[in-house]
């Protein structure tokens, strides 16, 4: 009989010390996640997506930023999701890092055959115990996107189109869903 395998808590010293190969890091729990780079598909779903959110999130004052970009909860737990949008800081300048905000008004995951377990089981509960206001699944599979907001149990699955209100003084940017996936899809 072997001896078992001990368990590595990984630090966010020890991901940080990581050589820079093209994969993508996260620690969630003390437990590290390695990413390979993403399909040809997902980086079209990602690119339709922000080009479809960023006019709006200029215009009414959040950031929309994209991986690889950390953003780092507590010393155990540093996700970098596919597409995030956090608020200006108190005195309106744009962060320099997620500390300067300390929270997001959204987080957004393509899914992918490599990463679909991970996003929908691990990373959905720590957004939505970071108190995430929305995470969105975005399923190429199934042209579908999955919305969850903090303290849900089940999402709100979208194919028609979506509503997106990150700030309640501004108007809603509505998003025609079908659209999006037939622009990813160039149909």
């Amino acid at each position: 009989m072997g001896m078992p395998l001990q368990r590595t808590e990984w630090t966010l010293e020890m991901v940080h010390a990581l050589p820079d190969d093209g994969n993508r890091y996260e620690l969630i729990d003390g437990e590290l996640y390695v990413t390979p780079a993403p399909a040809f598909v997902h980086q079209r779903a990602l690119a339709h997506l922000y080009l479809l959110l960023a006019p709006y999130a200029h215009a009414i004052g959040i950031d929309l930023l994209f991986a690889p970009a950390a953003v780092t909860f507590s010393q155990r737990r540093e996700l970098q999701p596919d597409l995030f949008a956090m608020p200006r800081t108190s005195d309106g300048r744009l962060a320099e890092q997620f500390a300067d905000v300390g929270r997001l008004l959204l987080a957004v995951e393509v899914l992918s055959p490599g990463t679909r377990r991970t996003d929908k089981r691990v990373k959905r509960p720590v957004y939505q115990e970071e108190n995430v206001a929305e995470y969105w699944m975005i399923d190429t599979r199934s042209r579908s996107i999955e919305r969850w907001t903090p303290g849900t149990t089940t999402p709100e699955t979208l194919t028609s189109t979506m509503r997106w209100q990150p700030l309640p003084e501004h108007e809603a940017l509505t998003v025609d869903v079908e659209q999006y996936f037939r622009n990813v899809f160039d149909e």
